[in-house]
């Protein structure tokens, strides 16, 4: 039967949207068609399980699980309190057996107990509060704020990007007691902001994304039998605009579907910046930087083609798809903008139609 796919589309529903989007792709020609809304209070991050059977949404009241159907809708299976305030982003293991959730608001990153058999959250398992204060005055900075939970490419670690400790603090997570045990604090320069991690496709690099510094630290990434091992290897700024200086905000990565390419969007100056992955140790060198025709763009997705990247634009809610050319170096928007309310998260799945 043919691939199809769907991209689940969260949403801060405190004005006039309800919930997850759901819309049809046409991969191809870059192309969204909306299919519904599924209820949901403030889906602000989601996730669909590696067995690809179950997403996992953030909800007002902690976060809530949904068996994803043959047609890719959505089923609610159940919700669960996640021990704190509302969290901001989630991520699984490679099992499905647990969901980590990080909490910008209260700085605590939670461990949730899954079933895997029928996806439904069990409860909490464990949950840490980060404690400390950040060097800026500024009360975005000034206290614990996680803004990102990511599994290491082996599975073996998850790290918790602080964006108001500057720090990345990496866990093993204990699946047997159940526990979190704190291993390691990448720490990053004094009022950077770390916003996001991602990982190199063979495992080897982390790109953390600045949001204060609007740059991209690279790391050299290896563990032995003890312990993980983050090495800097490189720092670059994610914009070039000379009218940016003051107003952007780094805000969006993500590495292409072929591991070559690396995209960062920057919020303020409003643009995408494509940076060539090298082959041998990972560092970048930039290509091109282009302008994304919306404001905030706060996330971003590639196609799984690798030929387009969606940019999800909070403050002119909608979301505008870019075709991406890495040789001639230029990307084009060939379709209109799709309106939605305050988009602020996406995954695309692919099913069996």
């Amino acid at each position: 039967m043919a691939e199809k796919y769907i991209a689940y589309v969260g949403t801060y529903t405190h004005e006039n949207s309800i919930g997850i989007h759901l819309y049809d792709m046409d991969i191809e020609k870059g192309l969204m068609t909306e299919r519904k809304v599924v209820p949901i209070n403030n889906p602000s991050d989601l996730i669909v399980s590696n067995n690809k059977k179950f997403l996992y949404s953030i909800a007002d009241e902690g976060v809530e699980a949904f068996r994803i159907l043959p047609d890719g809708d959505l089923e609610p299976i159940n919700k669960a309190w996640i021990g704190g305030m509302r969290g901001c982003y989630v991520e699984l293991d490679a099992k499905d057996q647990f969901l980590f959730v990080g909490g910008f608001h209260d700085g605590r990153v939670t461990m949730m107990k899954l079933n895997p058999e029928d996806g439904s959250i069990v409860g909490i398992a464990d949950g840490v509060f980060h404690k400390g204060m950040g060097r800026s005055v500024a009360a975005r900075n000034f206290v614990p704020h996680v803004t990102c939970v990511k599994m290491t490419p082996d599975q073996r670690f998850l790290c918790a990007v602080d964006s108001g400790l500057d720090q990345v603090k990496i866990y093993i997570p204990d699946y047997e007691k159940e526990k979190m045990i704190l291993t390691d604090i990448v720490r990053l320069s004094m009022e950077s902001g770390p916003r996001m991690i991602r990982f190199s496709r063979d495992g080897k690099c982390a790109y953390v994304l600045c949001e204060l510094t609007n740059t991209v630290e690279v790391y050299s990434y290896k563990a032995d039998e003890k312990a993980p091992e983050f090495e800097k290897i490189q720092s670059i700024r994610t914009s070039e605009e000379k009218d940016g200086e003051g107003v952007c905000s780094a805000s969006g990565i993500e590495v292409s579907r072929d591991g070559k390419f690396l995209i960062v969007t920057n919020a303020g100056v409003n643009t995408a910046t494509i940076f060539k992955i090298a082959a041998k140790g990972g560092k970048l060198s930039y290509c091109f930087e282009n302008k994304i025709s919306g404001d905030y763009p706060k996330v971003l997705s590639i196609y799984p083609n690798n030929k387009f990247f969606m940019c999800l634009n909070n403050d002119t809610d909608e979301i505008t798809t870019m075709q991406l050319n890495f040789k001639e170096g230029y990307m084009l928007m060939e379709s209109k903008p799709v309106p939605i309310n305050k988009p602020n998260c996406v995954y695309i799945h692919k099913y069996q139609g």
